[in-house]
């Protein structure tokens, strides 16, 4: 188990050889695991990171959640999310880290990328399996990227910002039936700000007419909104990220269990361990034990 907080990388930590520009590295999955050697174990980025696997064995995990490598599968992550890897023979496929600005020089909307579902921050949204015939088009547009990467000719980086917003629109379209659904503007605004204000305040606020106020609606409204757009009430959304917190911060061994229910504004250590317990099936000491 992690002795120390959970590492956060930025861009230029991982950064390979000159890259054209600081906000977007793109690499063969097997040359960047031989240069970060040492990032297997959990750890954070302050960017968005990808990857697509076009051969190999093992499992990745995503804020806790496992996942088995499959060929053809890409891995969509937001910052601050948790991640470690183990895999197993010889992997093959792509990676790419973006920063969250790279895309502003280029598009009116500078949340634009936070439309695509698997950039919602929820683990299982952001683990898209392709058809085969679909692996293809996502493969050129990969190496069309590592084209330009050295930034040798001109307008390379308004190509690399094109072939990437392709490669997420390809994606999304090859995704699941429910995913190809584009959701409606106002859907979109509103799905989007109550999930940037439950990042912002679920360690104070845990109940939905609370968010219903700061959007201006009402709590029934909410909850039916979100069992339609997320198949959960707006309470699970609530609920899911304080536990994904308690996660992150269980993972440190330095910390206290009664720290951890203090730094989620728990009234007591007591309160915590049963709140934990209910909606995961173990307590926060064997939940340490199972991660070690």
């Amino acid at each position: 188990m992690s002795k120390a907080p959970i590492p956060t990388y930025d861009i230029c930590s991982l950064s390979m050889g000159r890259p054209a520009s600081d906000d977007i590295l793109v690499a063969r999955f097997s040359d960047y695991l031989a240069a970060h050697q040492d990032i297997h174990f959990p750890h954070r980025h302050s960017f968005y990171h990808l990857a697509f696997f076009t051969a190999g064995s093992g499992s990745h995990t995503i804020d806790f959640e496992r996942f088995p490598v499959k060929a053809g599968q890409l891995y969509f992550m937001i910052p601050g999310q948790v991640h470690s890897w183990f895999f197993t023979g010889d992997i093959e496929g792509y990676v790419m880290n973006v920063s969250a600005g790279f895309f502003n020089a280029f598009l009116q909307d500078d949340a634009y990328v936070e439309r695509f579902p698997f950039f919602s921050g929820v683990s299982r949204e952001g683990v898209v399996q392709l058809p085969e015939e679909k692996m293809t088009p996502v493969v050129r547009l990969f190496e069309a990227m590592l084209a330009e990467m050295p930034g040798a000719e001109i307008y390379s980086l308004d190509m690399l910002r094109l072939l990437v917003l392709e490669m997420f629109i390809q994606v999304s379209r090859a995704g699941s039936q429910d995913e190809k659904k584009e959701v409606a503007p106002h859907n979109y605004v509103l799905l989007r700000n109550f999930r940037k204000l439950v990042e912002q305040h679920y360690m104070q606020l845990r109940l939905p007419k609370e968010y219903a106020a700061l959007l201006y609606v009402t709590p029934n409204y909410l909850n039916a909104f979100c069992r339609h757009m997320l198949g959960k009430s707006a309470g699970e959304i609530i609920r899911d990220r304080v536990l994904l917190e308690a996660k992150r911060l269980l993972i440190n061994a330095d910390i206290s269990i009664a720290a951890v229910a203090y730094q989620l504004n728990f009234a007591d250590n007591s309160y915590f361990t049963k709140f934990f317990k209910k909606y995961e099936g173990i307590t926060p000491e064997e939940f340490r034990k199972n991660i070690s």
